[in-house]
Order: structure tokens, then C-alpha cells, then sequence
């Protein structure tokens, strides 16, 4: 029975980690309780600490993986597919969409303002975010290459990352001023440089 235990025990976990999500995007991470969390998801206090000992802190970091998480998921499928123009600009409409909806209010950014952004774990789950987003930029333009639309000299890694620190500043800049026009405009600017980079005889 010990894999049937695990397996309910990642469910139960993974149910917390949701349900508290969900708490914080509506009450704000300073002002949510444990004990709201607990009412949310149907948990006794010492199952709460029982899956997070190191209590609310160690949750805070569950939920902020759950949201990064979240980031990626946001983009798909379109993040995946990304191997015609066509399908960069559908990407590129969803990012757009994403954030305009999400407005000033970013959970992530909150999640670590409150366990503190240099904490080795929150510092872990920011790099492996930024890293898998830009392995999938990266895998876009490498499909592009593949099917002859983009110059095989072309420095994806570099270029994906490039477009990653846009989107970054774009959406900093949007959260500031409640403006998406920087955030388009690293977006659109990005691509158009893909486009750039086709061989002369697909620009002709």
C-alpha cells in the first residue's frame, strides 16, 4: 500500500498548494491566513504542517512553483507549437493577453516579496522558469531553422534569451505604468528581428 499512500499524499499536497494559490490571488499574500487557506481546502492544522512543517513560508514557495508553473501553462499550447510565423504570432497575442488581464497584480512577484526573492529556493524557482521559457523560445527558432524560414547562422540561445529580457522589461514597465505598449513592442520587435534573419531567397 505505500505507492497508494504516496500517491493520495501528492493529491492531498497538491490540492493545498491550489487551494491556497487561489486564496492568495484574491486576498493578497500579506493579508491571507493560514487558517483561510485551511477553510479553502478542508485541511486540519496539523495536516497542513504536516505537508508544509516549515509552515507558511515553506507554502509560499510551494505556491510560487505552482505559478511559475502556471506562467508556462498560460502560453500553451501556442509556447509549444511555435513553427510558422503564424503560430509565433499567436504566441505572441496570447503573452499580450495574459498580462493585460493580470494588470498590476502579479502573484509571483508578491509570493516572493514576502519570503524574500534571495532565498535560495525562491532564487530556484525564478531560474528554472527563465530557463525553460527560453528553451522553448529557443526550440521555436530551431524549428524555424529546420523548415528553412530562419538562417541556419542564426544564434538562438542568444536571440531567445534577448526576447526573454524584453518580455521581462516589458511586463516590469506595464506593472508601473498599466501600459502594454512596451510589452508589444519588445514582442513584435523580437519577431520582426526572427523575420530578419530569413534567408534572402525566403525575403525575396
Amino acid at each position: 500500500m505505500p505507492g497508494a499512500v504516496t500517491v493520495k499524499g501528492r493529491a492531498t499536497r497538491a490540492r493545498i498548494v491550489e487551494g491556497a494559490a487561489e486564496v492568495l490571488r484574491e486576498q493578497g499574500v500579506t493579508s491571507a491566513t493560514l487558517d483561510d487557506i485551511r477553510d479553502r481546502t478542508g485541511t486540519s492544522k496539523s495536516q497542513l504542517f504536516h505537508y508544509f512543517p516549515g509552515g507558511k513560508d515553506e507554502l509560499l514557495l510551494a505556491v510560487a512553483r505552482f505559478e511559475a508553473d502556471r506562467v508556462l501553462a498560460d502560453q500553451q499550447p501556442h509556447l509549444g507549437r511555435l513553427d510558422s510565423w503564424e503560430s509565433w504570432q499567436r504566441w505572441r497575442d496570447v503573452v499580450v493577453e495574459r498580462y493585460e488581464r493580470q494588470g498590476d497584480h502579479c502573484p509571483l512577484a508578491a509570493l516572493f516579496l514576502q519570503v524574500g526573492r534571495d532565498r535560495p529556493g525562491a532564487r530556484a524557482i525564478v531560474t528554472e522558469l527563465m530557463r525553460q521559457w527560453q528553451g522553448q523560445l529557443a526550440r521555436g527558432m530551431r524549428a524555424l531553422q529546420a523548415k528553412g524560414l530562419v538562417s541556419p547562422d542564426l544564434d538562438v540561445d542568444r536571440v531567445a534569451a534577448a526576447l526573454l529580457a524584453g518580455i521581462q522589461g516589458g511586463v516590469a514597465i506595464m506593472m508601473s505604468t498599466g501600459d502594454s505598449a512596451h510589452l508589444r513592442a519588445a514582442l513584435d520587435t523580437g519577431i520582426d528581428h526572427l523575420r530578419a534573419a530569413a534567408p534572402a531567397e525566403v525575403r525575396s
